[in-house]
């Protein structure tokens, strides 16, 4: 395995990893969001558009006790949880401002 290469459950290389990180190079616009659950949950997003979908490029939650999990292309997941594989449902989700994102993020410690 490469270095910086993710595993899924230590089988499998994540074959997301290169189309992640393509995407988060890129000079796409980005957009983020903020969603939260009834069990006072809460998840960041940001976003690139490709293919007329949102892809979630870097993503934090924030869970109920308030522990912080974050989640990009050099960490797609770990044993908490994963970046979402999935284009992101905008509908279901606020958009907030970049500043708003890049706080919660940098307060979730070094990438």
């Amino acid at each position: 395995m490469r270095s910086g290469e993710s595993r899924v459950g230590d089988v499998f290389p994540d074959l997301r990893q290169p189309l992640i990180k393509q995407l988060a190079e890129s000079g796409a616009p980005r957009r983020h969001w903020h969603a939260a659950d009834e069990d006072g949950g809460v998840w960041l997003f940001e976003s690139v558009e490709g293919d007329g979908e949102h892809w979630a490029i870097r993503q934090v939650e924030i869970d109920a006790r308030r522990s912080v999990h974050r989640y990009w292309w050099g960490l797609l997941q770990d044993d908490h949880g994963f970046l979402t594989d999935q284009p992101l449902e905008i509908w279901d989700l606020t958009e907030i401002t970049e500043e708003a994102f890049e706080a919660v993020w940098a307060a979730g410690g070094p990438a």
